[in-house]
C-alpha cells in the first residue's frame, strides 16, 4: 500500500502525517489490543472484592518520515470510551505531544482505511 495523509483529529485541532496502510493496520490492531485490555481493567471495578490484575501499558512506534510514538497506561481509566492516549508526532524539525481519546483515533484509522478499500 502507499502512503497517503493520516488526518488524526484532536479535541482543538489535528494533524496530518504521511503513513502507510500496512501502518494504519498495525496501529489500529495495537489500538484494538488495547482496547481489550481497558476492557479487562473496566469489568474489575476497583471496588469489588477481587484486586484487578494490572494490565501492561501500550507503547507504539512508527518511524516514517516523521515519528509517530503512541503511549497508554490502561490502569488508569474506567472504560475504554473515557480513555486517552499519549501520541506524539516529531520529525528534526518539529515536535507535536498532546493527549487525545483513543475512540477518536480509532474512528480516523477506520475512515483512512476505507480509502484502501480494506
Amino acid at each position: 500500500m502507499s502512503n497517503s495523509q493520516l488526518n488524526l483529529n484532536f479535541s482543538e485541532g489535528s494533524v496530518s502525517l504521511s503513513f502507510s496502510g500496512d501502518a494504519a493496520k498495525e496501529l489500529q490492531e495495537a489500538l484494538r489490543e488495547l482496547l481489550s485490555r481497558l476492557k479487562a481493567v473496566a469489568s474489575n471495578p476497583a471496588g469489588g472484592s477481587k484486586r484487578p490484575t494490572p494490565q501492561k501499558p501500550m507503547e507504539y512506534q512508527h518511524r516514517g518520515e516523521v515519528f509517530l510514538e503512541v503511549f497508554c497506561n490502561p490502569n488508569i481509566w474506567p472504560s475504554p470510551f473515557a480513555a486517552k492516549i499519549l501520541l506524539t508526532v516529531r520529525d528534526e524539525r518539529i515536535r507535536l505531544t498532546t493527549e487525545v481519546e483513543l475512540t477518536q483515533v480509532l474512528e480516523d484509522l477506520e475512515r483512512y482505511l476505507q480509502q484502501f478499500g480494506d
